[in-house]
């Protein structure tokens, strides 16, 4: 009875080390990341522009959201909740100009993390290039040190611009983007 005890003291004990050295590099990591990345398409800009913004329909061709609702505007920013994977989470358009640019920004303040997505829709040879950047906060200790050595930064993003290209039949493999 006693080796049991002891081992699974044990086993407590080198979990809460490696808790304790999760938590250590976690607080050595920037709080702030910025990463971009693009993908193309062989669409129109405006007709992505379309899909990428029509924030309402975004359920319907991507697998990490179950439900959107628009929630109007404040201040003249429109305001949208996406209820999926990542849980609950509002964000506000910032800044559109049709088609080729959106900001979003999320609004909520109590997740661990935050941010913006800076989407760029740009005309290339084969009909679309879209890119974003997403300037990050993370604040929770736990979700810094799973973004940046579990899923990484570009995970959300990844995710997004394969839905976005499936959305039109297309494969696509998103790509590091230069800043912008």
């Amino acid at each position: 009875m006693k080796v049991i005890a002891f081992s699974l003291l044990g086993i407590l004990g080198l979990l809460a080390v490696a808790v304790a050295i999760i938590f250590l590099i976690a607080s050595r990591l920037p709080e702030q990341h910025s990463v971009s990345r693009s993908i193309k398409l062989k669409q129109k800009p405006a007709d992505v522009y379309a899909t990428v913004s029509d924030f309402g329909s975004a359920a319907s061709w991507r697998q990490d959201i179950t439900k959107v609702e628009i929630l109007g505007s404040v201040e003249r920013h429109v305001r949208f909740r996406e209820h999926g994977s990542n849980g609950v989470v509002t964000y506000e358009v910032m800044e559109d100009k049709p088609p080729e640019k959106i900001v979003t920004r999320i609004v909520d303040r109590d997740l661990g993390y935050s941010g913006s997505w800076t989407y760029l829709i740009e005309p290339s040879p084969e009909g679309t290039t879209i890119r974003i950047r997403e300037d990050g906060v993370v604040s929770n200790l736990l979700f810094r040190f799973m973004s940046r050595y579990v899923f990484g930064h570009t995970a959300t993003i990844d995710a997004y611009l394969i839905a976005l290209a499936k959305r039109f039949g297309e494969n696509g493999t998103p790509e590091a983007s230069a800043s912008f």
